[in-house]
Parts: C-alpha cells; sequence; structure tokens
C-alpha cells in the first residue's frame, strides 16, 4: 500500500512511502509520526492517499494509538465490542476477536488486570472489529518493558502476518526496525530511506540514517592515497589512528575527509592462535567493557581515542578464552564491511575486495 500524505499543521510532513508487511516507520520523538497516523486515521486536516476526503468512521484503518486507550471500566470484550455495530451480536463477534488473538479465556478480565501484551492484543481486537484495510501502531513497545518487548511484538507481528494486513508501526525505538518487514526513515520532515528492513539495516544511507537506526560504530576518516594495483583505496582512521583498506573508491580524493560505520557482528576476533594473521585491516585495542546478553557477548575495545563495539557468539568466544576489561585483543575491520559517506554526502557502494 503507498502512503502519500502532505501535511501542514502541526508539524510539516511531505511523505511518500510503501507499507509491505509489517512497516516501520521510524524517526525522532516530535518529528511528526504520530501527526501522519492521526492523518491517515482522519482525526486532523490533511490530503493524501490512502482514504483522501473520507470521514474518520468511513476510513478503513484499526488504530492502536500508544498506551492502547483500552477503557478501564469495560473488560476485555466490551472494549473490543465498543468499536462493533450496536446492531450487531456484539458479544458474539467480540469473543470471536478474542479468540483469534488467543485472549478468549480473559474476556472477562478488566485491563489492569492484563499484562501489557495482554492489553496489546485487546487493542489489536478491537481494531480489527472495524475489518480495516491498513493497520496502525503509535509507539507500539512504549508501554512494554524490555524482558519481554521482543517476545511481544513478535507474536503481535506474527498475528498481522496471518490477518494478511499491512500494518505501520511509528516508533523512534531502532530495536523496532531489527523487527520489521520494510523500514522508512523520516527526517526533516520527508523520507530519507526506505526498503526492506534487512537492506536499511546493513546499508544505511547516511550519517543521519545510521544514528536514527541505532548504530554505535560511527568514525570519522581521512582518504590517505589509492593503490589501484590492488584495487583498494586507504583511509586513515581518525580517533583509532589506524589505517584501513577499503574497495577501490576512485571518487574520493586524498585529503578528502569521510565518515564510516562498521556493524559490531560484521567485527570479527583475529584468529586465536599466536602470530599474524592474513587482514587487510587488523586492528589491535584493549578491552574497555564486556556485557554478556546470553547467546552472545557485546564487547567495547579500546582503539586509540575511539569505542569499537563488537558483538561475538559464545562459541567464537570460548575458543579466544575469557576476555576481561584490560585484556589486548586483535579483530579484522573487513573492507567489504565497512559503510562510508563523503562528508555531506550519500553512503559509497560497496564493491568486492579480494583478502
Amino acid at each position: 500500500m503507498r502512503i502519500a500524505y502532505r501535511i501542514d499543521r502541526p508539524v510539516s510532513l511531505d511523505l511518500r512511502f510503501e507499507v509491505e508487511g509489517f512497516t516501520v516507520l521510524l524517526g525522532q520523538s516530535g518529528g511528526g509520526k504520530t501527526t501522519l497516523l492521526r492523518a491517515i486515521a482522519g482525526l486532523l486536516p490533511a490530503r493524501g492517499e490512502p482514504f483522501d476526503g473520507l470521514a474518520p468512521q468511513h476510513r478503513a484503518v484499526g488504530y492502536l494509538p500508544q498506551g492502547y486507550a483500552l477503557f478501564p471500566h469495560l473488560k476485555a470484550w466490551e472494549n473490543v465490542a465498543f468499536a462493533l455495530p450496536s446492531a450487531a451480536d456484539r458479544r458474539g463477534q467480540a469473543m470471536a476477536l478474542l479468540e483469534r488473538v488467543r485472549l478468549a479465556a480473559v474476556a472477562d478480565h478488566y485491563p489492569s488486570a492484563l499484562s501489557g501484551g495482554q492489553q496489546q492484543r485487546v487493542a489489536l481486537a478491537r481494531a480489527l472489529a472495524r475489518k480495516p484495510e491498513l493497520l496502525l501502531l503509535d509507539e507500539p513497545t512504549s508501554a512494554l518493558d524490555a524482558a519481554t518487548r521482543d517476545e511481544v511484538m513478535a507474536e503481535l507481528i506474527a498475528e498481522v502476518h496471518a490477518f494478511g494486513l499491512p500494518a505501520l508501526a511509528v516508533s523512534h525505538d531502532p530495536h523496532l526496525a531489527q523487527l520489521a518487514d520494510r523500514v522508512a526513515v523520516l527526517s526533516g520532515g520527508r523520507i530519507v530511506q526506505q526498503g526492506p528492513a534487512e537492506s536499511v539495516l546493513a546499508r544505511p544511507g547516511s550519517v543521519e540514517v545510521a544514528r536514527l537506526l541505532g548504530h554505535r560504530n560511527l568514525f570519522r576518516g581521512t582518504v590517505v592515497h589509492h593503490e589501484g594495483h590492488i584495487g583498494a583505496t586507504t583511509v586513515r582512521w581518525e580517533g583509532g589512528d589506524v589505517l584501513l583498506r577499503l574497495p577501490h573508491r576512485p571518487e574520493l580524493s586524498p585529503g578528502q575527509a569521510l565518515q564510516w560505520m562498521i556493524a559490531p557482528a560484521a567485527v570479527r576476533l583475529a584468529a586465536p592462535e599466536a602470530g599474524p594473521w592474513r587482514s587487510a585491516n587488523p586492528v589491535h585495542g584493549i578491552v574497555a567493557t564486556r556485557l554478556n546478553l546470553g547467546s552472545h557477548s557485546r564487547i567495547a575495545l579500546r582503539v586509540g581515542a575511539e569505542l569499537l563495539w563488537l558483538d561475538v557468539a559464545g562459541d567464537a568466544l570460548r575458543q579466544h578464552g575469557p576476555l576481561a576489561a584490560g585484556d589486548a585483543l586483535a579483530v579484522d575491520l573487513r573492507g567489504t564491511d565497512l559503510v562510508c559517506w563523503p562528508e555531506g554526502g550519500a553512503a559509497v557502494a560497496r564493491r568486492r575486495f579480494p583478502h
């Protein structure tokens, strides 16, 4: 489904993007995300597609506002029934919808007796009662605690997929983008990048997008020289005081300033055996912090004046032995895993580079 809306107040927006499956519109707080949802639902003046010119009650949208807005004095089934026509078998239809979201057992419970995930599914059942063509979700992770967030959202997204209903979730939480089918990034009142979540997360088009996506390894560099005979461009990592080889970037000039990033999961541990290893970009540092995240560890490696973050799976870490603050560690930054942007420019396309 194509979204194309122009809004003047309270925030100036001119947005065009595609919604496929579970789509996340990511942007900073106050950037106009909720304004867009309210415009699509017909709750504030705007022109655009879909639903242009229709009154709110005639728009085929299901709206899950932030905090879910369940009526505290109504039972779960009564909250769902509130969205049904008065002439309908409201309890029967509400129970059928609660059954679809696997909450029939708590139909007679009040919202205060439900968990955050259960409240969210009651709100989803109420939204489905409108027989929508598009589901709108405003900051769907805001009322969830970190321990259950992924589980609850995975369940919600699975249900959305099962219903075959396109959903647009707006959020400032970059973690939600990792669960999406598609991501659009909002900045300055316009869409600055959109596409399948995997490609947007891996290849942000600018430093601005990378920051909104929550990338941590963002650094500055300077082009040193080109080595055309081996198909490489050498860049000095300023804060780390390290020379890095990238695939040949003939469009960059020696002395040109740039910014670059590498995903923590793309930083590779050097081979544990003694001696040198084959790498285009060996980097040596001192472990500053190690966070145990269950299936993997997140390590902050002090390299010069910078912190380089890397994610290491448990099996790989065991091969290297225990790592603690103060330990020396060698890693490899493959040139093909580096994304760089000339100062003030868009991301430079990645090319294959022999190691």
